[in-house]
């Protein structure tokens, strides 16, 4: 990990967010073209609640590349915070951008089924998340009951008579 961060993460992680905030703006006008150091820039603002300072530095961050690890975390992070901000086609645009390139990367499938709810696609929402649901757990009676679940992930305004 970069020198630079370590104070930082941890001032973070013990909640100390003003302060990590501060340090990490002050960082980055060193470092304005650093994708990482936007990314956690962006992150501690969201970590303050203050969602629309952390777009343009996640959108930056992006823009100027990131490793694989940090891009889905980055594109994860834009997604729920437009979606947050009321910015649902945004959101949405964002999250699939990320399934598109970490198909693997079922936790943003979670925010994309929220952000498909906002948007009033409610069956696709729940589709998505049941089928999230089905390929993640561990919970022995979902593992049970798998074959339903995915069954009628997509059938949820069916009625049988």
């Amino acid at each position: 990990m970069d020198k630079q961060l370590e104070p930082i993460i941890t001032l973070r992680k013990n909640g100390q967010l003003e302060e990590a905030n501060q340090l990490m703006v002050a960082l980055l006008k060193g470092n304005p073209e650093n994708g990482y150091y936007q990314f956690q820039c962006a992150w501690t603002y969201d970590s303050l609640g203050k969602e629309k300072e952390a777009v343009p530095h996640y959108e930056k961050a992006i823009a100027l590349g990131l490793e694989p690890d940090v891009l889905v975390d980055a594109y994860l992070g834009l997604g729920s915070t437009y979606r947050t901000l009321g910015q649902y086609e945004q959101a949405k645009q964002t999250l699939e951008q990320a399934m598109h390139e970490f198909p693997e990367a079922e936790h943003v499938k979670v925010f994309y089924s929220m952000t498909l709810y906002n948007l009033g696609e409610h069956s696709k929402s729940m589709e998505t998340l049941l089928n999230t649901l089905v390929r993640t757990t561990s919970h022995q009676g979902i593992i049970d009951y798998k074959k339903a679940i995915h069954f009628y992930s997509d059938k949820l305004d069916q009625i049988w008579s």
